[in-house]
């Protein structure tokens, strides 16, 4: 009989393998079946992923857990074929193709799968699509994300992104949209929303919207994965993807220090330098240079710049802070969102003192986007504490831990409200 920790681990193994296996079969199967047939890819893929939740937990793992994913999936697309009396005219040269021999260690295949997803890609961002659905359908079926994860990453609501999904999935099937990958004019516009969907992928992986884990590594690697295949193909070879590149590398660097030993968060001026991995700091700068190669200057440019500086830095006190506030007025012309705002405040600080930066925060205090966004406050508190105003520090605090629900953030503010307190006990009763 299998142990407790026996099903967690392979809860772990299956969420690990949803991540970066459910995309690519999703995206092949629904090569084969045609992309107004979406909803079977992913159901298939869905109920091989449930099945290996069931039958794994007994200890049953498979030499090759990828390659049992996605032969059950196949199976389970044979099922619904023969069930179907509309598939009867197409069943024997769909199921010819399906049940292929091929192996995920064969190259040929590899490369067949990386280019199913790419025209996965272009498809879910094809123009007649609204923007933010392009992206939301792009997020739910090539990487596997949650409705729930999708309204985070756009600030809204679940039922927002239910009904986005649905009008993509049924735009796909009325204008029987094609799996390719565009040329011409049509190429650009649709790049730049895969590009936006990566950009997306990664944020959420790099600071998670819920959870115990404040990084979700599994997605950043899917993010910076899924970019490589982008720019390894010719309509892909861009300044706007190879910044974006540069940008998950060099945040990706960091990735060893930003959790302390208890798993609460590790502020950059915190972090043990010394853990960051060069040689993907090293990467990162290369494709940076590589991104200079044309006249573009995207948000991609500009924040890869910013995360550049930081690396760069010996230590926290030596970091180039003008040079980075510098970036961010340039990056509020291209993106005046209220996190780039936010973050902006903080440079404002570093360069101007924590009065000005309070003054950037409150100027942004209107955005409703923002209200319950933890991280206002936090910056807030974190300005005020410097200001010695430890009443106001420890208020705000106290509101971004009531906001926030990932455990590390949430063991950092306690933390923090914690040494505020004490702080201001002692400031009082030394002032008396």
């Amino acid at each position: 009989m299998a142990s407790n920790q026996d099903h967690i681990e392979t809860k772990k193994l299956v969420d690990h393998l949803f991540r970066h296996e459910a995309g690519r079969m999703v995206s092949m199967l629904t090569r084969v079946f045609g992309i107004d047939r979406i909803d079977l890819a992913e159901d298939v893929v869905q109920e091989a992923l449930l099945k290996a939740l069931q039958q794994w937990r007994f200890g049953q793992i498979p030499d090759n857990p990828s390659a049992w994913l996605m032969r059950v999936a196949k199976n389970q697309a044979l099922d619904v074929l023969r069930r179907e009396q509309s598939f009867t005219e197409k069943q024997e040269s769909i199921a010819g193709e399906i049940e292929q021999p091929h192996s995920r260690e064969d190259g040929m295949f590899d490369e067949e799968i990386r280019d199913d997803q790419l025209r996965m890609m272009f498809a879910c961002c094809h123009p007649s699509i609204p923007p933010d659905s392009q992206i939301a359908l792009t997020l739910k079926t090539l990487c596997g994300f949650s409705v729930t994860e999708i309204a985070k990453a756009f600030l809204t609501n679940e039922e927002t992104i239910y009904k986005r999904l649905t009008r993509a999935k049924e735009k796909l099937r009325e204008e029987r949209i094609a799996l390719e990958i565009p040329a011409g004019l049509q190429l650009a516009s649709r790049r730049l929303s895969v590009l936006r969907t990566l950009y997306l992928l990664f944020n959420e992986g790099y600071k998670a919207s819920h959870g115990e884990e404040l990084v979700r590594r599994e997605l950043c690697e899917e993010a910076i994965y899924l970019t490589r295949v982008l720019t390894e193909h010719s309509v892909g070879t861009t300044p706007a993807a190879y910044a974006l590149l540069a940008l998950m590398l060099l945040h990706a660097a960091r990735f060893p220090a930003r959790v302390n030993d208890d798993g609460s968060l590790l502020l950059l001026r915190n972090q043990d330098r010394s853990l960051w991995d060069q040689r993907l700091i090293a990467e990162g700068l290369r494709y940076l240079d590589l991104s200079a190669s044309g006249e573009e200057l995207t948000e991609y440019h500009l924040q890869a710049g910013i995360a550049a500086c930081h690396c760069l830095a010996k230590s926290y006190e030596e970091t180039n802070w003008k040079r980075i506030l510098q970036l961010y007025d340039l990056l509020v012309g291209i993106d005046d969102s209220p996190i780039v705002l936010l973050n902006r405040a903080v440079a404002v600080a570093q360069v101007h003192g924590p009065e000005e930066g309070v003054r950037a925060v409150e100027e942004l205090r209107g955005r409703k986007s923002l209200e319950g966004y933890h991280l206002l406050y936090a910056v807030l508190g974190e300005f005020y504490f410097e200001l010695r105003r430890y009443e106001d520090a420890a208020q705000n605090f106290r509101r971004a831990l009531q906001l926030t629900t990932v455990q590390a953030e949430q063991l950092f503010l306690s933390k923090k409200l914690e040494d505020i307190l004490n702080i201001h006990l002692n400031y009082e009763a030394f002032i008396r």
